[in-house]
């Protein structure tokens, strides 16, 4: 592996580390079709080979599972699996050897007590020297490099146990008398040895099938995508190949049944194409000649000949498990609680198993108080497991994160999706994100001395260069009419007020009332008592002027979204307040807020108004979250606690998101919160059993219940209980993915 600097990739290192130009951090160097490994618990620990992590101790995967497949990611499983089954075949005559003397005397007549404890030492070694070795070589690597984690714990408790036991049966006469049982002979831990080996390699495989199934709505995801593609040559002919090898530009057919290869534009022919995957929407869209069509969604009934435009990484799929796999990668800041609680962690845990022997030793019952101080001690090692701590946030993280991509919630990191938990003020544009966002003309009056022919020729020539929803409802409008723009100059878009030009060497504009008062044009009476009437009955208005004339005016109407009523409603019941920020003028603001019971609006915002009044909530102490479409609302999106990006909007505001709701629907919102909340609590429970687990179950270990009970924990129920601390994490989170999103 070699280190690079990000902004000085001269600088070379085989070693991580410091820049020595701009001191930043040194990062892997990628080679194309490498793949990185990297750590769930550690996600800055990054090697290009497979291995363990030198922090915990965990198995590294793939940062992209796409590049290894199914079979790489079920190979820790099937690796533990295994050398579980394996352990058994030994661990259960060992523990039988052990058990049934004390249950049936006359075992001994069967397996004479000196043959029967040599048998346990031979079955033994398999385990420990096959089946578990992988648990010791993590241990003394975490010792050397002094990342204690939770195979040191099993090393030193497990190790402790089998040594004693061999030294006892080679060596007996060097122990003292208090290490001998009641019939003089030195006791032997081997059972205890194998049943803890073999628990632990039942937890790591339970834990490693768990963790696949956390994965599972990334691998849905790239599912998604086609296999192969049916490329047109030159002269005609087709041929079948991997969608990898298929270039931008390239001329495709898509048959009836078959996935869309790639993301392009149609050429030839037609059909209905499902768009599920990315909308949501059961009900198939026809597709005919220029229209854009998607990679991985599914070709219904027609057949048709496309054009590739964006393929391998660039394609809409291939972006989304790109996002989702950073995301799960990512840290949440509650994470920083459970790492500085594991950094003192194990080092603890040592220190009190060292006292627990001090202390059994000096105050153990009388002629076997170190047998006693040596079996709670290797308790306290094997029950205080730090990987449950450890998982308890990550694990969640990508589980909600896959399980918001299913939902058409793309969240770009875990702080997002733990901000977005506290939030308690949504602010909302409202073209495109409570509205449709494709208005259409409704209603065209000309000044006196035009006609309605001039004044839509005017609007569509300053419109033709403008991308705002508004403009394509001009545009459109004109389409429909016949009429054509003529050549502007001079275009100059005026943020949150509209847009000039020139035609012919005079100034035009086309926009508010903010805009022809910036520069002196006057309303006629007529005209304004119109504009009114128009915005109260919630369309928007806006104003056509030729040099210092007022030309007349257009209204357009963007409908409401059948789905934002039921999501205002869901997201007031979870106790958000929405504020609703829009450039329009205040009377279709006002018609559209009391349509949707939203009390609190502004109208004819500007782009840094909005992000003044995220500020000003920000200042009150709310948690402020801003959902926009638009290239002006990319700045709010910035500045707001939480930025969310509604999918059918610019990739500018998408960059500026930390969430992105594919479909562009305002329920994405509501979900995105409850999938937080959801998320958040659960990481709250693992923590929280995690550190009760260890609570309890480290003072018992050590032998505090003993004086009042009588009750000592065997170093084998220990083993047990450590194994399913961290399975019991792991199967909280997964149940994230049936979690109830909806109100």
């Amino acid at each position: 592996m070699i280190y690079t600097c990000p902004m000085h990739p001269e600088v070379e290192s085989p070693e991580p580390g410091d820049c020595p130009k701009c001191g930043m951090a040194l990062e892997p160097k990628l080679v194309p079709g490498q793949t990185i490994y990297t750590c769930p618990m550690h996600p800055e620990v990054r090697q290009d080979h497979p291995g363990e992590c030198p922090k915990c101790g965990m198995a590294l995967e793939p940062e992209n599972p796409a590049e290894t497949g199914d079979d790489a990611a079920q190979a820790e499983y099937r690796d533990m699996a295994r050398r579980f089954w394996g352990s058994l075949v030994f661990t259960v005559p060992v523990f039988l050897l052990a058990m049934l003397p004390m249950a049936w005397s006359g075992m001994h007549e069967i397996i004479p007590h000196g043959l029967n404890r040599w048998l346990q030492l031979i079955l033994t070694v398999p385990v420990v020297f096959w089946a578990g070795n992988f648990i010791f070589v993590r241990g003394f690597k975490s010792l050397r490099g002094l990342n204690l984690n939770m195979f040191t714990l099993i090393t030193l408790g497990a190790g402790a146990a089998f040594v004693f036991s061999v030294v006892a049966m080679l060596a007996p006469g060097i122990f003292p008398a208090d290490f001998r049982e009641h019939g003089g002979e030195i006791g032997i831990y081997f059972e205890s040895t194998a049943v803890i080996l073999s628990l632990v390699l039942l937890g790591q495989m339970l834990e490693s099938r768990a963790r696949g199934r956390t994965g599972e709505a990334l691998k849905s995801l790239m599912n998604q995508a086609a296999k192969t593609a049916r490329v047109i040559n030159d002269d005609g002919g087709e041929e079948e190949i991997p969608v990898a090898h298929v270039q931008s530009g390239a001329r495709l057919r898509v048959v009836p049944g078959d996935k869309v290869p790639v993301d392009g534009v149609v050429l030839e022919g037609g059909s209905t194409v499902d768009e599920s995957m990315i909308t949501g929407e059961p009900v198939p869209v026809t597709k005919s000649e220029g229209d854009a069509v998607t990679g991985g969604t599914l070709n219904e009934r027609g057949s048709f000949i496309m054009r590739a435009e964006k393929v391998g990484a660039e394609t809409m799929l291939a972006q989304i498990v790109s996002l989702v796999a950073e995301a799960q990668r990512s840290r949440a800041p509650v994470q920083a609680v459970a790492d500085k609680v594991a950094g003192i962690f194990v080092p603890l845990v040592v220190g009190v198993a060292i006292l627990s022997f001090i202390a059994w030793s000096i105050w153990g019952p009388e002629g076997e108080a170190l047998a006693y101080a040596f079996v709670n001690a290797v308790a306290v090692l094997i029950i205080a497991c730090p990987c449950a701590l450890g998982l308890a946030t990550p694990i969640s993280i990508m589980v909600g994160v896959g399980r918001g991509a299913t939902e058409g919630i793309l969240i770009k990191n875990a702080e997002s999706l733990e901000k977005l938990e506290k939030v308690d003020t949504l602010c909302v544009d409202k073209t495109g994100t409570l509205t449709q966002g494709k208005p259409s003309l409704t209603d065209l009056h000309p000044a006196e001395g035009e006609d309605e022919h001039s004044v839509l020729r005017l609007a569509a020539s300053l419109e033709q260069g403008s991308e705002h929803p508004l403009a394509s409802a001009i545009l459109d409008a004109a389409r429909d009419k016949g009429v054509e723009a003529e050549v502007l100059t001079g275009f100059e878009a005026v943020s949150g007020a509209g847009i000039t030009g020139k035609l012919d060497g005079t100034p035009v504009f086309v926009g508010n009332q903010h805009l022809l008062s910036t520069h002196d044009i006057k309303l006629t009476d007529e005209l304004s008592a119109m504009a009114q009437t128009l915005r109260d009955a919630g369309k928007t208005v806006m104003f056509a002027a030729r040099g210092q004339h007022i030309a007349g005016l257009l209204a357009v109407s963007d409908p409401i979204k059948e789905t934002t009523p039921e999501a205002v409603g869901s997201l007031q019941k979870r106790g958000v307040r929405l504020v609703m920020l829009t450039g329009d003028n205040a009377g279709t603001a006002k018609a559209v807020a009391q349509q949707l019971g939203i009390g609190q609006y502004r109208a004819e915002v500007k782009p840094a108004d909005k992000i003044g009044e995220v500020k000003k909530l920000k200042a009150e102490g709310r948690h402020v979250a801003m959902a926009g479409d638009g290239i002006n609302d990319a700045p709010a999106l910035t500045e707001a606690d939480v930025g969310i990006a509604m999918g059918t909007g610019t990739d500018v505001a998408m960059e500026s998101a930390g969430v992105t709701l594919v479909r562009g629907d305002l329920r994405g919102v509501d979900h995105a919160i409850a999938l937080s909340r959801a998320c958040m609590g659960n990481i709250r429970q693992n923590l929280f059993f995690a550190f009760i687990y260890n609570g309890i179950g480290v003072p018992i270990a050590a032998g505090v219940l003993y004086p009042f009970t009588g009750l000592l924990l065997n170093p084998m129920i220990a083993a047990a209980a450590m194994s399913l601390s961290s399975v019991s994490v792991i199967v909280n989170a997964l149940r994230l993915k049936s979690a109830r999103l909806d109100g």
